[in-house]
């Protein structure tokens, strides 16, 4: 044999010894995708091809592992995934996740979709039971309703097996402790959770009954006189039994926590240095007020400050916007007192751009929008929502909004695109010279939160700048023509980025006036 055959032959068997050695069975192993989307490889690597994908919750087997990558059966062969991207079922098996609302009115939808029926609504603070994922969708269980939420606006919560017989006897607790309203005109009441079954009584608009009972979206209403019978929740709102009357009083307030790792400061600033964090749904008792901040009682025995922004009082929900509402004063980094339009670009059958990656505009800004209006209303401004769902608003329609609400902001959300593909950043544009400051306040806000090319307050002619009567605005939020652009513009990172910049502007104007 030649001196170069026999280099040949060690060079097959060192490289046959090393692709063995890490390779470990894993037969009989399933896992969970726990991406939005995950690669399928050809190799155990980023450096193998890609030969397929996969999508949030799908499941596959695992037939071997090496190193942080496992190979799977894909298709009618195999192929390897990146193992910190999945969670292994038995896992999942052993866990309760418990989601609770960011914000106040989430929809609460019969399937995964912005075009699915509202069945009910969840409120900053509040918890569900999470029952499943599809993409960017949670399905829950709470209050007699069964429905699917956008995870955008939840914090999920891990519970050990332990925990999990103490969420559903609580859950099963606010069931029977529920109310129901009805929502409208007249709702029929049967003898069982049935649409064939008999009906056995009428009941009306603004009427609120407790609740005895649930059956899927069925709840069973005690009527009065040992008499109940049965309505179909979709007709109607569910919320807690309250315990006060539906009164709070200050000397017992309580906040709850919206997001999980959320900072307690030693004094009334965002500079001041951090005493400890809390999680979402956890309660801590006010003792006080200093501003835009609550001084709040600790487990130890201290006190800390928390920024009412990021937190749910018990009576927020019940505030509601009336057209003939008085301004009250509005303290210096509050928006009290101010009523703010957020308009949501496009919509229907308006697709708006399409990003290079199949990216829908009218979605994201609706996305973007209902973060923003959160944002908003946890300051303390009343905001109107030109749609709040995927529907065609006109331009004019949108104008008229602004002003039958005597707006004193008009923002309006979009996202951009380019011929040129090269084209980035972000614009923020006005058209009448009273525009040009509050553009300017925005636009410097969002260059302090968000790391895209800042491309300036610019002067343009569009409809629902030029036709507003109102202090009015419209924001470029960045060009989905652009595919390095759009797979940032398109994660949740930057919408909690870009609305946080929004709001910090409109706080600046409204501070500087």
């Amino acid at each position: 044999m030649s001196k170069f055959s026999k280099w040949i032959l060690a060079i097959i068997l060192f490289a046959s010894i090393v692709c063995e050695m890490p390779t470990i069975s894993a037969q009989g192993e399933t896992v969970i995708i726990n991406t939005k989307s995950l690669n399928v490889r050809s190799g155990p690597g980023l450096t193998y091809p890609v030969t397929g994908s996969m999508k949030r919750g799908e499941r596959a087997e695992v037939l071997s592992t090496a190193g942080d990558w496992q190979e799977i059966k894909f298709g009618a062969g195999t192929g390897w995934i990146a193992s910190w991207l999945v969670v292994n079922e038995g896992a999942t098996k052993q866990t309760a996740t418990t989601a609770v609302s960011k914000v106040n009115a989430l929809n609460i939808r019969t399937e995964p979709s912005l075009n699915a029926a509202v069945i009910g609504q969840m409120n900053a603070g509040e918890e569900a039971v999470m029952t499943g994922r599809q993409g960017e969708w949670a399905s829950i269980s709470t209050n007699a309703v069964d429905g699917w939420v956008h995870t955008d606006y939840i914090t999920e919560i891990q519970q050990s097996a332990k925990g999990q017989a103490g969420t559903k006897n609580k859950q099963a607790e606010a069931n029977k402790t529920g109310q129901f309203t009805v929502s409208v005109d007249a709702l029929n009441v049967r003898k069982n959770p049935d649409l064939s079954s008999k009906r056995v009584g009428l009941i009306h608009k603004g009427e609120s009954y407790q609740v005895e009972e649930t059956d899927g979206n069925w709840v069973r209403l005690s009527l009065g006189k040992k008499s109940s019978g049965w309505v179909y929740s979709f007709h109607g709102t569910l919320s807690p039994k309250s315990t006060s009357g539906g009164k709070s009083t200050a000397s017992n307030k309580q906040v709850t926590v919206l997001t999980n790792g959320t900072n307690l400061r030693s004094s009334a600033t965002t500079s001041s240095s951090i005493v400890t964090r809390a999680n979402a749904g956890e309660k801590l008792s006010v003792v006080g007020e200093d501003g835009d901040w609550y001084n709040v009682s600790l487990s130890s025995g201290e006190t800390a400050y928390i920024a009412k922004w990021v937190v749910s009082t018990g009576n927020v929900a019940q505030t509601e916007r009336t057209d003939d509402k008085k301004k009250t004063a509005r303290a210096s980094g509050t928006l009290n007192g101010l009523t703010i339009v957020v308009d949501a670009g496009h919509g229907g059958n308006d697709r708006g751009t399409t990003g290079a990656r199949g990216t829908d505009e009218k979605l994201l800004t609706l996305a973007t929008a209902e973060l923003l209006s959160a944002k908003l209303k946890a300051a303390g401004a009343t905001v109107v929502m030109t749609r709040e769902s995927d529907t065609y608003i006109s331009l004019r329609k949108r104008v008229s909004v602004s002003q039958q609400s005597n707006a004193d902001a008009f923002v309006s959300l979009h996202y951009d695109a380019n011929p040129d593909t090269s084209v980035t950043g972000f614009t923020t544009y006005y058209t009448h010279s009273n525009q040009k400051s509050l553009a300017s306040s925005i636009n410097e806000g969002l260059a302090s939160t968000i790391n895209l090319r800042n491309r300036g307050a610019q002067p343009a002619n569009f409809l629902v700048l030029r036709e507003n009567r109102q202090n009015a605005v419209l924001i470029e939020l960045g060009f989905l023509s652009n595919p390095s652009e759009e797979r940032i513009l398109t994660t949740e990172m930057f919408r909690e980025q870009a609305t946080h910049g929004i709001y910090q502007g409109l706080l600046e104007f409204f501070d500087g006036e």
